[in-house]
């Protein structure tokens, strides 16, 4: 199967930080797929931490990819014990997650966000991540509070 036809299956994207926001907007998208025959295609983001001026400690053997796929599973295998009829794949991606969740998009029958994951201040009615998907999606968005 060539990467043209992968992406245009029909597949609803979902962003996944582990947050109270991004496991309602993948029960969501889980209750839509249902409904429509899509797979759900669940996708977290890592970052090497950065800062300026002094380094950032974490421990020699932190590994932030396998702690993205970890968070990714638990919050997916959730979701498939109450959907059995639907397809879940999940992607961990290296990157800042808006970007990374916008290329996601490309040929998705629709992408689903949490209004705000761990990342915002309290308080904020939408996150930079689900700002930025607004207005760079390359299909429909839905965006779950």
């Amino acid at each position: 199967m060539t990467e043209t036809s992968k992406k245009s299956a029909h597949r609803i994207v979902v962003g996944i930080d582990g947050s109270s926001s991004s496991v309602a907007a993948l029960e969501w998208a889980a209750c839509q797929a249902e409904v429509t025959g899509c797979t759900i295609e669940a996708l977290a983001t890592w970052e090497w931490p950065v800062s300026q001026g002094w380094a950032i400690p974490y421990a020699a053997d932190w590994d932030p990819a396998a702690e993205a796929a970890k968070v990714l599973s638990g919050v997916v295998e959730t979701a498939e014990r109450a959907h059995h009829s639907v397809s879940f794949k999940q992607t961990v991606v290296e990157g800042n997650p808006a970007p990374a969740l916008v290329a996601a998009s490309i040929g998705a029958d629709l992408l689903v966000v949490g209004s705000r994951g761990h990342g915002e201040f309290v308080g904020m009615l939408l996150g930079s991540v689900s700002n930025h998907c607004v207005h760079h999606a390359t299909c429909p968005i839905t965006i779950v509070h």
